[in-house]
């Protein structure tokens, strides 16, 4: 499929053909969901603890005699029914990490690909590149284009120029093509790709 190719100044800098097998692909809902339970998955940090009766500080001598005070019976005041004892299935240091198949990252990363352009939400850059870092020229550059919350990918390497300016922008995300990725397509609305980009996503992606 054709589409054009704007620059930041919302001009026409001619056309670029789309592999419809990276573009035009069957969005698979499923696949986004699993994708994007995956990577937040990975993110998770699994330190949260809570400390089990091994670890309460406290005597390992039993309170009261076992029969004839009229009490329950308590072998230890590190219990959870006592203040500042143990917790029973507290959460542990772990990992949330679960494995997922690389053709299904990759098919999923296709799917989000094609259903930005089914909805009509990707854009083609020229190059995203600027002479000098100033952040008030991309926001008047973005707000010719309408761009609001808006993920753009780069070619193998992100300009510096661009990406200093583009830092302080809220919603709006700067990546290099490798880093590509379902989680950070979904959650901005406009997708925006340069030529490098296109070139890269298509030759990893076939």
């Amino acid at each position: 499929m054709k589409c054009k190719i704007i620059n930041l100044d919302n001009k026409a800098a001619g056309e670029i053909e789309l592999a419809d097998e990276v573009f035009g692909v069957a969005v698979r809902k499923d696949l986004l969901a699993r994708m994007v339970n995956w990577q937040l998955a990975k993110r998770r940090s699994g330190n949260h603890k809570t400390k089990t009766i091994s670890e309460i500080s406290g005597t390992t001598k039993k309170a009261y005699k076992q029969k004839g005070g009229g009490r329950a019976r308590h072998g230890s005041l590190r219990g959870a029914q006592f203040r500042g004892g143990a917790t029973i299935f507290g959460p542990v240091v772990r990992d949330h990490a679960h494995k997922l198949l690389k053709k299904v990252r990759l098919a999923a990363l296709r799917s989000a690909l094609s259903a930005k352009q089914a909805d009509g939400k990707l854009v083609i850059l020229d190059e995203a590149t600027m002479k000098a870092p100033k952040t008030k020229e991309l926001v008047n550059s973005f707000d010719k284009l309408g761009w609001q919350s808006v993920l753009i990918v780069a070619g193998t390497e992100v300009d510096v120029n661009f990406a200093k300016a583009a830092a302080n922008i809220p919603n709006v995300d700067v990546l290099p093509s490798q880093g590509a990725n379902v989680y950070d397509i979904l959650r901005r609305d406009t997708l925006v790709l340069t030529r490098a980009a296109v070139e890269n996503l298509e030759a990893r992606l076939k």
